[in-house]
């Protein structure tokens, strides 16, 4: 019988009593997605402390044809992390314990971390050695490096050094088999046959656990600018993104937010003040920065959006004085979540589209949501400057969400179905999980599915990685 006692006995003496974990109490806090949607009670949970507990913990389960569903931080938003209600007997590999920065070399620009190790941890670690991790998004005080390497988690500053998977020069990889992948060389160029990596950033866990990473790291940043705008239209604020990318400066996040986060930002933020007058339909985030303090950033972003609000494209802006103010300004983006769950329930998507079909994108989700659920409220806030906009319906005050869930569910499928006609994707950056194969079997080519599911076939022959998750 899979996952007899006999099964987790030989796991607890393999990994130690305490890190074979079998209680409810215990598991519950991994039967469930942060979102609290997705929820599946593991069989155990077990937290390796190095590669070899990985292979060793990965061999027995694939002798018992035991499933097993890797976690990080579990801040993922698409239930990656949870076993399927209805799936097989599973269990839950946490690699928390596999947290230590191996190596930083700041000559070489690069920094060894094992999967456990948390986003802003590596952030720090970089910055000790004078080098900056680019790699940012609100949850990364919890998300672990394995966590954002398998979903190819995106964040603020995506338009300047792109996803994740950019930032990545090897890995380490426990196969299905027990066996190890070890590609952490961190050379730029290496034309030696197939980039292995590829396979399992994004992969989500479905090919194997991801033990270790050789990450990218770049120049520390000594100068950085940020200002908050207020902008008549997503068209003001594309043309100022040409302006603010023209000027010269490195741009390196470029945010937009619809009017009405802002009110409710203002309303349910804790210790949160919009720094501008509320009323503007539109507002941008913008940061410049740059290696050498020198460089005259702010003298370059005062005069474009000097020349921006002389064409109309700007109405209002505030730049930060101080690294405080700075702070206390993204706040606003990376605490939205938490303010819009303590507004309403909405129904959230995670789409993308040429960056120069952003505001066409807008104007089309808004027209096919308002005629089918005028009561709704359009949430839209997101990276424009790599074309991710966040999209959710939001619902009245009062409902509860189950029934918001119930009465608008098809806006996620509408949502997708204008991004992918746009020549976007219905998936930018939160992966796709349990929540989103629907989504894989209407919109991915019918080709690259069938090379999808003949990769996880050969690698995984007997379906026991992360199973019910990605492919449809």
């Amino acid at each position: 019988m899979i996952a007899a006692m006999e099964t987790l006995e030989t796991l607890a003496a393999t990994l130690g009593p305490r890190n074979c974990l079998t209680e409810p109490d215990d598991l519950a806090p991994y039967a469930v997605d942060w979102r609290g949607t997705w929820k599946g009670m593991p069989r155990a949970v077990l937290r390796p402390g190095s590669v070899e507990e990985v292979q060793a913990a990965v061999r027995v389960c694939a002798a018992q044809g035991l499933s097993i569903v890797p976690a990080g931080g579990r801040t993922g938003l698409c239930g990656g992390a949870v076993v399927p209600a209805n799936g097989p007997p599973s269990v839950v590999m946490s690699l928390e314990r596999l947290n230590r920065i191996r190596d930083v070399d700041a000559r070489d620009f690069s920094l060894v971390a094992e999967a456990g190790c948390i986003i802003q941890n590596v952030q720090q670690a970089a910055a000790a050695a004078d080098r900056f991790f680019p790699l940012s998004w609100g949850a990364q005080g919890s998300a672990m490096v394995g966590g954002a390497l398998s979903t190819n988690a995106g964040g603020i500053r995506t338009l300047r050094w792109g996803n994740a998977r950019d930032l990545v020069l090897g890995l380490e990889v426990v196969l299905p088999d027990g066996r190890v992948l070890n590609d952490l060389r961190r050379v730029r160029k290496d034309n030696s046959g197939y980039a292995l990596r590829h396979l399992f950033l994004g992969g989500e866990g479905t090919l194997g656990v991801i033990t270790a990473a050789a990450l990218r790291l770049v120049p520390a940043l000594k100068r950085v600018e940020t200002a908050m705008v207020a902008v008549p239209s997503p068209d003001a604020a594309l043309t100022l993104f040409s302006r603010v990318m023209e000027s010269g400066a490195e741009v390196i996040a470029f945010e937009l937010l619809i009017g009405r986060c802002m009110d409710i930002v203002q309303k349910n933020g804790i210790g949160l003040r919009v720094p501008l007058p509320l009323g503007s339909p539109w507002y941008v985030m913008v940061e410049l920065a740059a290696a050498h303090p020198s460089v005259p950033l702010r003298e370059m972003l005062e005069d474009t959006l000097a020349t921006a609000a002389e064409a109309g494209e700007v109405t209002d802006a505030v730049l930060v004085e101080n690294e405080q103010q700075r702070a206390n300004l993204w706040r606003i983006r990376e605490d939205w979540p938490d303010c819009a769950r303590r507004e309403a329930p909405v129904v959230n998507t995670d789409t993308s589209v040429p960056v120069s079909a952003v505001p066409r994108f807008l104007a089309e989700v808004e027209a096919a949501l308002s005629s089918r659920w005028p009561e709704g409220r359009l949430i839209a806030i997101g990276h424009a400057g790599d074309g991710n906009i966040h999209v959710s319906l939001m619902a009245p005050n009062g409902t509860s969400r189950e029934d918001w869930v119930a009465r608008a569910r098809e806006a996620e499928p509408i949502v997708n179905a204008i991004a992918v006609d746009l020549g976007g994707s219905f998936s930018a950056e939160h992966g796709i999980g349990q929540s989103k194969r629907h989504a894989m079997a209407t919109h991915k080519d019918p080709v690259a599915l069938d090379l999808m599911r003949a990769v996880k076939a050969a690698i995984d022959p007997a379906g026991l990685m992360n199973p019910g998750k990605v492919l449809p």
